[in-house]
């Protein structure tokens, strides 16, 4: 293994006080807090259960835990934590409930169930319905609850919106349920409010560490503050010129923070690169550094020059996605690169339709980052709603999700009824069918088949106490006859068979954690936090060319990339009032290229049915021009032929090798 160079050294033997680790593009930060961790146990005396390491999805969580597993021994790291923010907070919350007005059995609620809610409360339209989402969750992250906000009303609108707010947060404590934001902004008020508790925590958590720092909200820095105490032994690694998700809450501002909280802050740089070449790395730092910035690096690299970055002008977005493919050809062919290398890169999800279709045309396989969550999949949702009721009897969205799955004709009308009584007897939705069936308020085939639910439900509660999840589970599809539904319903044979693979999947996930001996609560809840956080992803070793939107390309990296669109209105985009994260976002997409990095712009672009005609990207202009090579259009034209050309030949070539490799 290298050596960690001069700068990663220092990073991680720092550990007498807080310590901001600016760690650019592609300059070993997953090393230097792994090689960080062995230090901590090894040199600095720390037992690796009072050690924690943070970060915000799970993938990246498992691929730091991996990175730790070759660092240490097995035993060591099974004793630490690494998570995500959203773990350790659930974590907090289930055993702290108590101090919160919860019960043990809490749910977490996802997008759907709080957009049903929302909805329930009297807002129809889906786009309102997402802004009183959006809406609610600023305020949870600026740790206002709605008597502040209702408290500082200053209109009728306002205060409508501190009244929906409340009505959601009632509903929320009656489900004994959380929504995503509630698993960081619960414990932080829990641990800025009860000493206790905030002791009780300080004492566990003796270093902290958090990788991808700009990324944090302020109600995450809130609670990093909280449990590092006076103390204030942590490493936060980070790099605001990265920081792309203030759309998601995301605040680099926390970087100056640090500096004003911590005024003994120790900051280290790391700006030596190893992923990319001399030419793609001044591009990159030429582009940054016309941004306001809190702390000025320089990227450079000691791999060489390498090729020039190239920008090339075509008609419109349909010709941009058929040259990309023709380039991407016809350089794998000289190259000997596989599918896998090259990543096709994009500002909006929108841009991918055209580029899809020009690669089906092609026959070449591809890949998109951010797919389709499993947990999306109408069957995985129906069988971890079931769950869901079981291991919290007051989820309200869990029961209206299965009640009529398998159908069980329990109408509208019927459902309405349960919903009065349950508001009126302020009570869930499940008991008030229970009361409602053995009290006969509902009569008939809907009656018998309430009362047949309630049975099932009872029963199947009161064995699974004693029963694995996996077997739960195994048991509850058998009982509801549920792939028999499944045939069924699905119009073809092969549809259900990619249902009955998804049940199996979902069947050997629960068996893999319920051999760890987690309870039914700790897989329902597992099972929401990886939906949330996560999407499901193909595996890392097929062939295929990557697409990606830009903010989705961040953390990966490829030989060669193109960045496609790259013209005003979208890179910038039209929408956007802070130019700088757009800059940015083209930062990461020039940082992600190792060897080739190709800018695709396009004369004119389809909105609204018709072609119209866009100025080239303000950014190109911000690139050097001594690496960068602007091919005019007669160049352009004849180079697209020669490689036209290049690329029979090359074929022809490997064709005809093959045919006379024959042993005869």
């Amino acid at each position: 293994m290298a050596k960690l160079n001069d700068r990663q050294q220092a990073a991680v033997e720092h550990v007498g006080g807080p310590l901001l680790v600016l760690a650019g593009a592609g300059s070993g930060k997953t090393r230097v807090i792994t090689e960080k961790i062995g230090h901590l146990i090894e040199h600095a005396g720390l037992d690796p259960q009072h050690i924690v390491a943070m970060t915000f999805t799970n993938k990246a969580a498992r691929e730091m835990r991996e990175r730790v597993g070759k660092r240490l021994p097995r035993d060591v790291v099974t004793r630490m934590r690494i998570s995500t923010f959203h773990r350790l907070g659930l974590d907090l919350l289930r055993e702290e409930h108590h101090h919160l007005g919860l019960r043990p059995n809490v749910s977490i609620l996802d997008t759907e169930d709080t957009s049903a809610l929302i909805r329930d409360l009297g807002v129809s339209e889906p786009d309102r319905i997402k802004l009183a989402l959006r809406w609610i969750s600023d305020q949870k992250q600026a740790l206002q609850s709605p008597d502040d906000v209702a408290a500082a009303a200053e209109s009728e609108a306002d205060a409508t919106l501190a009244r929906l707010y409340g009505q959601y947060e009632a509903h929320l404590a009656a489900y004994n349920a959380v929504d995503f934001d509630d698993l960081i902004v619960k414990p932080t008020r829990l641990l800025q409010d009860n000493e206790t508790v905030r002791l009780r925590w300080q004492q566990r958590i003796r270093y902290l560490l958090v990788d991808e720092y700009q990324d944090t909200n302020p109600v995450q820095y809130s609670m990093m503050r909280a449990l590092v105490g006076i103390r204030a032994r942590f490493t936060v690694v980070g790099d605001d010129d990265q920081s792309i998700y203030r759309f998601r809450g995301a605040r680099p501002e926390n970087l100056a923070d640090l500096k004003t909280d911590y005024p003994e802050l120790e900051v280290v740089k790391l700006e030596q690169n190893y992923r990319s070449t001399s030419r793609i790395l001044r591009s990159a730092n030429s582009v940054i550094e016309r941004n306001t910035r809190l702390y000025e690096k320089t990227l450079w690299s000691a791999l060489g020059e390498g090729t020039k970055l190239r920008v090339i002008n075509v008609p419109d977005d349909t010709a941009e996605a058929e040259r990309v493919i023709t380039m991407m050809s016809t350089h794998r062919i000289r190259s000997g690169d596989r599918w896998s290398d090259y990543a096709i890169l994009y500002r909006s999800n929108h841009q991918a339709r055209v580029i899809e279709q020009a690669l089906r045309a092609q026959n070449i396989a591809y890949r998109m980052t951010g797919g389709r969550s499993f947990f999306d999949r109408a069957e995985v949702k129906d069988l971890v709603a079931y769950l869901r009721l079981l291991a919290n009897p007051d989820d309200d969205r869990a029961f209206l999700r299965i009640i009529n799955v398998p159908r069980r004709e329990l109408g509208p009308a019927t459902l309405q009824r349960l919903g009065n009584y349950a508001q009126e007897r302020h009570c869930a939705l499940l008991q008030a069918a229970q009361e409602a069936s053995s009290l006969g308020m509902i009569s008939g085939r809907q009656g018998a088949e309430l009362a047949r639910f309630c049975n099932w439900h009872e029963r199947l509660s009161r064995t699974a106490a004693h029963m694995r999840p996996d077997h739960i589970l195994a048991e509850m599809i058998s009982e509801l006859a549920y792939r028999d539904w499944i045939a069924a319903t699905t119009p073809d044979k092969p549809r259900a068979d990619r249902k009955f693979k998804l049940i199996d999947d979902l069947m050997d996930w629960t068996r893999r954690l319920a051999e760890d001996e987690r309870s039914l609560e700790d897989v329902v809840n597992h099972f929401s936090l990886v939906d949330m956080l996560d999407k499901q992803d193909s595996g890392d070793e097929a062939d295929e060319v990557q697409l990606a939107t830009l903010h989705a390309s961040k953390g990966l990296e490829f030989r060669n990339v193109f960045i496609v669109g790259m013209v005003d209105g979208i890179l910038p985009h039209e929408n956007t009032d802070d130019v700088d994260e757009e800059r940015r976002l083209f930062y990461v997409g020039i940082t992600r290229a190792q060897t080739t990095l190709t800018l695709m712009v396009p004369r004119q672009i389809k909105r609204g049915g018709e072609l119209v005609d866009v100025p080239s990207s303000r950014f190109l202009e911000e690139l050097p021009e001594t690496d960068v090579d602007w091919p005019d259009d007669v160049a352009d034209a004849a180079e697209q032929q020669a490689q036209k050309a290049r690329q029979i030949e090359a074929l022809r070539a490997r064709f005809g090798a093959k045919q006379g490799s024959g042993t005869g």
